[in-house]
């Protein structure tokens, strides 16, 4: 059995190995360039993962662990466009570093890629895999949707914030992991038990990504710390503070958020609101109860290979980045 850095280690070669046509170079260069960005590689290792837990021979998983990993690289690009981000990882996005078009194509492509990827598994898997990822794909779409709307909406709630990340982070995770599964002819109660491990560490994992883009270091986090604030999202430290706090801190975090102050000036109110009503402690607790969820679900499972997993799950509960 391959622990979780030996998992790791292959996946990146795999993906570096892959090679992309060169003409025309405006529209290959920047999927190279989006695919050199590293990353933690989160939906391919759970996918290699999930399938070691029931066969060894993981090589027959490396097809759709990577087109898991394309497909996710090609949501990032278009998320990049519409929130107009400068930093993905620490380096420039594409659509700075070339431009708009550039990466709604190339993006287009990455997904076309990830198809091609996905029919090369055995045929008797095919249409059961394409079900799942093809409904994975669409809830990520939708969960993008219901982000962008919240932006220009005053009453979000908890709850919808909740069902949102669930579709654009979550479910794409529980994918890969029922993937994985299901090419390694695990049963249909362990197939759902990995997919509800993953949902819930998915959640949890959004979860420590708002509150390290408030909280965490530009330079270990690879984006510009308070991003989402700047954007005026409705992250779950945003609606958590107005669920809590008494009607004066409620309009003034409302009025933050339609400020045009400058940017550390802006950062730095909400930050130190977030700071006072103890924000921080919020968000860890109910990733805390997300995180005892998803080991109920791994608990159930009937495999004695589950070490890599509980090891993913600790460190994503314990990143800085």
């Amino acid at each position: 059995m391959k622990d979780l850095s030996q998992i790791a280690e292959i996946i990146e070669a795999e993906i570096n190995n892959t090679s992309y046509l060169k003409d025309p170079e405006n529209l290959y260069s920047p999927i190279e360039y989006t695919m050199e960005f590293g990353g933690k590689r989160i939906r391919p290792i759970l996918l290699l993962i999930s399938y070691q837990l029931f066969n060894d021979n993981i090589e027959r998983a490396f097809s759709p662990a990577k087109a898991i990993e394309i497909f996710h690289n090609f949501t990032l690009l278009h998320d990049d466009i519409m929130d107009k981000a400068p930093l993905r990882r620490g380096k420039i996005t594409v659509h700075k570093k070339w431009n708009n078009n550039i990466a709604i194509l190339s993006g287009d492509v990455m997904m076309i890629h990830a198809y091609q990827l996905l029919t090369q598994v055995e045929s008797k898997y095919l249409k059961t895999i394409l079900n799942i990822f093809n409904k994975a794909a669409i809830e990520v779409c939708e969960g993008q949707q219901w982000d962008m709307d919240f932006e220009s909406t005053d009453d979000v709630l908890l709850i919808d914030y909740m069902k949102m990340i669930e579709f654009k982070t979550a479910v794409l995770l529980a994918a890969s992991l029922k993937i994985g599964a299901v090419l390694a002819d695990a049963n249909d109660k362990d197939q759902n038990h990995l997919y509800e491990f993953g949902l819930n560490m998915g959640i949890a994992f959004q979860l420590k990504d708002d509150l390290l883009d408030v909280f965490g270091t530009s330079k270990l986090f690879g984006k510009k710390i308070g991003g989402d604030i700047l954007a005026n999202k409705k992250t779950f430290l945003y609606l958590k503070a107005l669920q809590i706090s008494d009607i004066s801190t409620k309009l003034k975090l409302k009025k933050l958020y339609t400020s045009k102050d400058e940017y550390d000036t802006k950062v730095e109110k909400v930050k130190n609101i977030f700071l006072d009503l103890n924000i921080k402690k919020h968000t860890l607790d109910l990733m805390k109860a997300y995180y005892i969820k998803a080991m109920k679900h791994l608990d159930a499972i009937d495999s004695d290979k589950k070490s890599p997993l509980i090891d993913f799950a600790d460190k994503l509960m314990q990143r800085d980045r």
